[in-house]
């Protein structure tokens, strides 16, 4: 392990623990740090010690959310940090939750449940009942625990936000937490980010901050000696560990930022259809401007003779193996974008050439984008009522009610051949319906029930090709391809169908990348400063 820089008269605990129960906070200078991972590994770290931890983040704004045991949604950061500490997802580790809706408006989520659609000067004067309830959820957690990792927002240094910020330095003083500061160094600026955010601190903010971490690195981490030691001395506090880049690290993203960016482990740009191998599957994913738990291909794209790649432009379409279109927080907008940038049209044209072969597949908004309409009478996402890509004699109507739990199920054999297992979740206030049973319906397209849930409710529906299989089908069923022998079932039917022999499949499992996650860490952070800090 290669030396730790630190300032010559940096204490090494700056703010005393006065909490009953130790917490350690990774702040991030921007957005997409890597504090979410870096929060999973330690938290691993410490479990493996024995040591009882829950993750925390008071406030999260993402559109890859998580539904509990009790039918909480929560985000999916802090579902994965509680597997790293081996324990059940719990909304009070992310009691405020907001779902952007569009550039100035979200849901917000307290405590698992939705409480509203608020634009930002609304949830501005939410904000002290979202922080009482933060309060609470923290006093919950950790009075079980043996030590506690909190994760911020963003920057702790945006002094626009500083008057209302319930995410970073309030709550790291609220914990009592010691603060580490992460930079994302493959994006550069990282010295200056780590500078800049110091001097922008409070006096009593920068004494809570025990350290830094650079994350990303990619090269020869002794090149960076001299301004390790140059920023130390300037801002009197130590590096603690140098990460490097993780390239290959399939863990579910905690938002969007690194796949609209293009820089997904995993997921490759868009090159006309072509697989990267002649074995390999060619399957294509819709990107949508409001894309939402796009962590449902994560079990895709872990397996080896899978290529997912994105699709931003119909021409990028190409001839795939088979076609997502993913879920949405707002399936009305989304439906107009595909319209307005001929994908719908791609779409339809590929929905008529995989009568026999290939398969286009919706998953919740996706499954609502590919019938007939969405109406949105109380204007939850646009208001009125949209056309949709007319694939499925569905219509689908937004309601009040959010349906969220955890669902498990069968799917039928139409989708892989075979009946099986899966299970995952629901998350959504569209109630789906086949036109032929709606008053006044068009009906006469032979709609049939892919997938039931335990109790035989209709968890999904397709149209059956040529020879009977679900060609064009859709679910609610969120982590549907997570079931690893559904999975295997239909991608064998794929490759089948493309002359080619069928493949065992992987063990989709988390444990194993959390592990390696945390093996580096150890092998990179000083762990022992960490450790010592927390009186462990």
């Amino acid at each position: 392990m290669r030396p730790f820089f630190r300032a010559p008269d940096a204490a090494p605990t700056p703010v005393p623990a006065k909490a009953a129960v130790p917490a350690l906070m990774l702040q991030g200078t921007c957005s997409n740090a890597g504090k979410s991972l870096l929060t999973a590994a330690v938290c691993r770290l410490l479990a493996r010690r024995g040591l009882r931890v829950a993750p925390f983040k008071a406030q999260n704004m993402a559109l890859n959310s998580f539904v509990t045991e009790q039918g909480e949604e929560m985000g999916r950061a802090q579902a994965l940090q509680a597997v790293a500490c081996g324990l059940p997802a719990d909304a009070r580790m992310n009691p405020v939750l907001l779902k952007p809706t569009s550039h100035v408006g979200s849901q917000v989520i307290v405590l698992g449940r939705p409480v509203g659609q608020m634009r930002v000067g609304a949830y501005l004067r939410y904000k002290p009942e979202a922080w009482k309830a933060v309060r609470r959820a923290y006093r919950e957690l950790s009075s079980g625990m043996d030590v506690m990792v909190l994760e911020g927002a963003g920057s702790p240094a945006e002094i626009n936000l500083r008057a209302h910020d319930i995410v970073n330095m309030r709550m790291a003083r609220h914990a009592e937490a010691h603060v580490l500061l992460v930079a994302d160094i493959d994006r550069g600026g990282a010295f200056a980010s780590l500078v800049g955010t110091m001097s922008l601190l409070g006096r009593a903010d920068r004494a809570r901050v025990a350290g830094y971490v650079l994350n990303k690195f990619r090269g020869d981490a002794s090149l960076l000696d001299p301004a390790l030691e140059a920023v130390s001395r300037r801002t009197r506090r130590p590096f603690l560990g140098v990460m490097p880049m993780l390239e290959d690290l399939r863990l579910p993203e905690e938002d969007s930022v690194s796949f609209k960016l293009g820089i997904t482990p995993g997921l490759g740009a868009a090159d006309g259809g072509r697989p990267a191998a002649p074995d390999c599957l060619d399957i294509a994913l819709v990107d949508l401007p409001h894309i939402s738990n796009f962590t449902d291909l994560d079990a895709l794209r872990a397996e080896a003779d899978v290529r997912l790649r994105i699709v931003r432009h119909a021409d990028e379409l190409g001839a795939p193996d088979a076609v997502i279109l993913p879920g949405s927080k707002n399936s009305i907008a989304d439906m107009r974008f595909l319209r307005r940038t001929g994908v719908a049209e791609a779409l339809r044209g590929y929905a008529e050439r995989c009568r026999n072969r290939g398969a286009l597949v919706g998953i919740c908004g996706g499954l609502q984008m590919l019938g007939q309409s969405i109406a949105d009478p109380l204007g939850l996402e646009e208001g009125g009522l949209e056309p949709g890509l007319d694939l499925l004699p569905l219509r689908t109507e937004l309601g009040g009610a959010k349906l969220l739990r955890r669902t498990g199920g069968r799917a039928l054999a139409g989708l892989a051949g075979e009946e099986l297992a899966v299970r995952g979740y629901e998350i959504h206030h569209g109630r789906s319906v086949p036109a032929e049973e709606r008053p006044g319906g068009a009906g006469g397209m032979p709609l049939t029930p892919v997938m039931t849930d335990e109790a035989g409710r209709t968890l999904g529906w397709g149209l059956p090709g040529a020879d009977g299989a679900a060609r064009v089908w859709g679910t609610y069923l969120h982590g549907v391809f997570d079931a690893d022998a559904f999975r295997r079932a239909f991608l064998n039917r794929l490759r089948r169908e493309r002359g080619l022999a069928p493949r065992t499949g992987t063990v989709y499992s988390l444990g194993p990348e959390l592990d390696r996650l945390a093996d580096a860490v150890e092998a990179n952070l000083d762990m022992a400063a960490i450790y010592a800090m927390l009186g462990l």
